[in-house]
């Protein structure tokens, strides 16, 4: 076989989509022999062919599977080739050649990140073969890790962020229990579209909302927290009723992606006495009222659309008497979407009604109860719960 250009000169000893290497020797003779044994040994290689450390960067393209590099170069000295290399083709495997004098060079190009090391004097057509394949699958195999471990920093770094924007109650009454669970539909993710959220403020009254933006995703996720934060910052501010709603809902006007985005919402604030409270339902389902008469559905009317339906409209109150013991039930409608049974039936608010009566006659309060309600619901459906879901149960004395 005729030896090849010593100057970059290329030739092709298989078809098109054949291994690819890249062989960075000065040396002719062993150029030459290199050649002979990797077409021996694989006659489909591909071989391109450098003298110089310059010529070899310059011939770095991305389909080159491994480069073969002598250390020995008339330009590069010590691991000068190796680093030049990886620096400009991180992601292809690197053998590299010494002598019998320099076996240790080779151990320390493996500790600097090259796949293999081989002493030219020993290889032949088997050993060369088997070193280039061993080196690039191991690259692919480092490459996959280090994605692996990327993936899973990113995936660590997300769950943090995520874990850091669901609420935090504000709540220094003693006398009532809070209890929330929230679960967003997609996978793997700490958040949804839905959002809950529990301030007392200095007057003692308390406030809380739960709310649900149209759509399943991140983008959903990322206006539910905006929403709930604006509603947090408004009720600090002093802002109650209409006012807030007129205010929340200017607020997603502005931070929505598309018109047909909307945002249902239930507002109670409880009195400082505890005894009775003010609700606002913007296209909410109905919170449920436990009592010692037992369990309500509060009353459906008065109330207002989702917000982001309906410029300039309006939600009225509805003042409920509490009494000394209650428990008020707040959620989302992926509480009640799922179904019944084979007859394709949803749960809806009759469906919870009964879960709730029966849960409640038979003593469950506080997270059993809502725990419960979850898992009667889910075992009705005959899976998990599909949507986004948010439960909230803010309760005093035996309600």
């Amino acid at each position: 076989m005729a030896a090849m250009n010593s100057r970059g000169a290329e030739r092709l000893l298989g078809v098109a989509g054949s291994p690819h290497l890249l062989l960075v020797e000065d040396d002719p003779g062993d150029a030459f022999l290199f050649e002979e044994l990797l077409a021996e040994a694989q006659p489909g290689v591909r071989i391109t062919v450098a003298t110089t450390l310059a010529e070899a960067v310059a011939a770095l393209r991305p389909d080159i599977q491994c480069v073969i590099v002598d250390l020995s170069l008339p330009d590069a000295r010590g691991l000068d080739a190796l680093h030049e290399v990886r620096a400009h083709a991180p992601a292809t495997a690197v053998l590299v050649l010494t002598g019998l004098a320099d076996a240790h060079v080779g151990v320390a190009a493996v500790a600097a990140g090259a796949q293999d090391y081989l002493v030219k004097q020993d290889v032949d057509s088997a050993l060369l073969t088997r070193a280039i394949s061993y080196a690039i699958e191991r690259k692919r195999a480092d490459e996959s890790e280090r994605q692996l471990v990327e993936a899973r920093a990113l995936s660590r770094e997300n769950a943090r962020l995520e874990r850091g924007l669901l609420p935090v109650p504000i709540l220094h009454d003693r006398s009532l229990r809070h209890h929330a669970r929230y679960r967003p539909g997609r996978d793997r993710a700490l958040l949804g579209g839905d959002f809950h959220d529990t301030v007392e403020t200095a007057d003692g009254a308390v406030h809380v909302v739960i709310g649900d933006v149209s759509g399943h995703g991140a983008d959903e996720a990322s206006l539910g927290v905006r929403l709930r934060m604006a509603w947090r910052t408004l009720v600090l501010a002093g802002h109650t009723g209409p006012r807030l709603l007129d205010t929340l809902d200017a607020v997603l006007e502005h931070e929505r992606w598309g018109e047909e985005i909307f945002t249902t919402v239930c507002m109670l604030t409880i009195a400082p006495d505890r005894r009775t409270a003010r609700l606002h339902r913007a296209g909410h389902p109905r919170p449920l009222f436990f009592g010692p008469a037992g369990v309500e559905a509060i009353p459906d009317e008065p109330h207002g659309p989702a917000l982001g339906l309906i410029p300039g409209a309006g939600w009225p109150a509805v003042d409920l008497e509490l009494g000394d013991s209650w428990g008020l039930l707040l959620y989302t409608d992926g509480l009640i979407e799922g179904y019944t049974g084979d007859d394709g039936e949803h749960l809806d608010l009759s469906g919870l009604m009964r879960l709730a009566k029966t849960a409640h006659g038979t003593g469950q309060r506080g997270d059993v109860l809502v725990d419960g309600l979850i898992a009667e619901a889910e075992r009705l459906n005959g899976d998990v719960l599909s949507d986004d879901l948010a439960v909230l149960l803010l309760s005093r004395g035996d309600g």
